[in-house]
């Protein structure tokens, strides 16, 4: 899809989500175009049902046409999508979970946290075995952790915008990210850590 000229750069989420709520189409096409990577790797942390992560992003973006003039015009674009398709996978997998789809209920409780690593940066064999460590140290994070972990260093949000969309005070965002980055200290040097978390991708 080509992008309006008056619709470039990141710095303009806030211009197109202003002209979406109006009724611009063309905004919102872009709105749905532009979100849509992150709302889907994001979703797929909770659902591996690739089909169902999609309908669940479109579902969002109707209820959000649907219902435009009375959503908030200042609203920080990213978090407030991912906190709304959060909360819109969940509602829908409890509900599922009423009718005995068990597969789907489980999921509920579950935080996928993968990444690749970028073989540029891990030249050594020794390097790549404390990569797939690392890797494996995250993924036994408690899911609350690991998505902390997820939206402060894969997604660059700060501490209010994860509290939005976890629906937690930012205190509780603080101390679970404190905790998170202590369990992973006790095996890795913070340098180290660092380093990985900032070069491994999703």
């Amino acid at each position: 899809m080509k992008l309006p000229s008056h619709f470039s750069g990141a710095s303009d989420d806030k211009l197109v989500w202003q002209k979406f709520l109006t009724g611009d189409v063309e905004a919102f096409e872009y709105l749905m175009s532009s979100q849509f990577r992150t709302l889907f790797q994001y979703g797929s942390k909770f659902s591996k049902d690739k089909e169902f992560i999609k309908d669940s992003i479109q579902d969002l973006f109707l209820l959000l046409w649907e219902k435009r003039e009375n959503l908030n015009s200042n609203a920080a674009v990213k978090p407030y999508l991912m906190a709304s398709l959060r909360r819109l996978m969940h509602r829908s997998i409890a509900a599922k979970s009423w009718v005995g789809n068990e597969a789907l209920a489980e999921k509920e409780g579950v935080f996928e946290l993968e990444f690749s690593v970028e073989q540029e940066y891990i030249d050594q064999e020794s390097k790549l075995v404390r990569a797939r460590q690392l890797e494996k140290l995250l993924k036994e994070l408690p899911k609350r952790q690991k998505e902390v972990v997820y939206l402060k260093y894969f997604q660059e949000l700060n501490r209010d915008q994860i509290s939005e969309i976890m629906a937690i005070s930012p205190q509780t965002v603080s101390n679970l990210l404190q905790i998170a980055i202590g369990q992973l200290k006790k095996h890795w040097k913070a340098e180290f850590l660092t380093f990985f978390l900032i070069h491994l991708f999703m």
